[in-house]
């Protein structure tokens, strides 16, 4: 039974207001793209084409070296500089692809599918994984792979997740706004998998008019419900969405797919109608560029591969020399020093504030007033688990659930003595983590 909304979770600024009336515009790249092989969870993908080598848009640059694992595609035409490392957002050096764009936009010709309505489970999923598509709203994990769950038949709900619960991005609901028939597609699409499932477009209550277009536009669809939810943050964790929509409850140990449920972002849904209708491989995803710092706040359709400072000078450069850059959202994204770095399939956003609220905190004792333990969806102690993370005490960080944490951050947001909860508590969890996979 839908619940609308999960325990705990905080109400952070929103700061949606910059950008969220900005239409999508679309970017054309001035200089080299990059592409890093690691774009997604698992093997990095393998090149297939040379320095020197002549490629055209769409054509595939780099090809899914095992089970886990996704092709790349050329997002320009142009001509292949150079194999190399080059630095990411997150400052590691990953082995790349670098593309000298000619400006000519040359494409391939994209292979014709039949109507997915005649199209069987198998070719649709074959579709999705050779167009490279990942997961676009968080760790990038091989969609084909979510699509293909061990007992199909189990799967009760195809829930999109249209939530975008982060502060300041506002991406997902242009999609929604601009292009609510390709979402809606996508769902039908991936609803075909999945013979006894109803589709879930789950919107937060802050986004009134997605949600009345969403509600007109599927009236006539009666396996495709909208289910309004609370304005929460993290109403979008992959946990918290499926307990607010069905009523079920997963941890650490499950998949959705154990609770009866698939989960999407919109952009990972649009990526597959795009796939499946017009024989595309993923080669866009849309961007917000927002923040104080910016000028002017944007929505922007990007070729992947594109570099962040060329962004910001779309959006107008900065107001101010920004105090913190975030890749991602104020919550769960992090902080970058490079800009000349390349968008990738999961990239999200790029906030500019003119302060930096973190480093200007001084953390005080705990005054255990449990404010942490209130806001934890997870029903954690935060404090606690700080505590044994600091000590290096495993056995009192697994006793106390430390694994189950979803590193959201509300424990921080919302601790007076401002400790670094968050960090701490994940900090040890990739340690525990490593562990287990030794």
């Amino acid at each position: 039974m839908a619940k609308s909304t999960f325990v705990g979770g905080i109400h952070p600024y929103e700061g949606k207001e910059l950008s969220k009336d900005k239409p999508i515009r679309a970017v054309l790249p001035k200089g080299e793209l990059v592409y890093p092989l690691s774009q997604h969870i698992g093997a990095p993908a393998s090149p297939i084409v040379q320095k020197g080598d002549h490629v055209l848009q769409g054509q595939k640059i780099a090809e899914a070296s095992g089970f886990v694992s996704a092709p790349i595609y050329a997002t320009v035409s142009g001509t292949v500089k150079a194999i190399e490392p080059r630095r990411v957002v997150t400052s590691n050096e990953v082995m790349s692809i670098v593309l000298e764009n000619d400006g000519l936009y040359e494409e391939v010709e994209y292979p014709v599918h039949k109507p997915y309505e005649e199209l069987g489970k198998e070719e649709i999923i074959a579709i999705v994984k050779e167009a490279g598509i990942v997961g676009m709203g968080g760790a990038g994990f091989p969609t084909f792979i979510k699509l293909s769950p061990k007992e199909p038949d189990k799967i009760d709900y195809v829930i999109a997740n249209c939530a975008e619960c982060e502060p300041y991005l506002t991406s997902d609901y242009r999609r929604m706004i601009e292009e609510p028939e390709k979402l809606i597609g996508g769902l039908k699409i991936m609803l075909r998998l999945f013979d006894h499932a109803k589709g879930i477009l789950a919107v937060e209550e802050n986004k009134p008019d997605a949600i009345a277009l969403l509600k007109k536009l599927t009236k006539d669809e009666p396996d495709i419900m909208v289910t309004p939810l609370r304005t929460k943050y993290p109403q979008g964790s992959e946990r918290s969405i499926i307990y607010a929509t069905t009523g079920r409850a997963i941890n650490s140990s499950m998949l959705p797919a154990d609770a009866g449920c698939i989960v999407d972002n919109v952009d990972t849904i649009v990526a597959i109608y795009h796939a499946v209708t017009e024989g595309k491989p993923l080669m866009y995803r849309i961007v917000t560029v927002t923040g104080d710092a910016i000028n002017d706040p944007r929505n922007f359709i990007v070729r992947i591969g594109t570099m962040y400072d060329e962004l910001i000078e779309e959006a107008g450069g900065f107001k101010e020399e920004p105090a913190k850059v975030v890749s991602g959202g104020p919550m769960m994204g992090f902080g970058m020093f490079d800009l000349h770095v390349p968008t990738t399939k999961t990239a999200s956003a790029l906030l500019c504030l003119t302060k930096d609220d973190v480093s200007e905190m001084e953390p005080t004792a705990c005054i255990k007033c449990g404010r942490c333990v209130e806001v934890c969806p997870q029903r954690l102690v935060p404090n606690k688990l700080m505590v044994a993370s600091i000590h290096g005490d495993s056995e009192t960080f697994l006793r106390l659930n430390g694994l189950e944490c979803v590193e959201c951050g509300c424990c921080s947001y919302t601790c007076p003595a401002k400790r670094p909860l968050t960090q701490s508590i994940k900090s040890m969890r990739k340690m525990e983590l490593a562990k287990k996979k030794k």
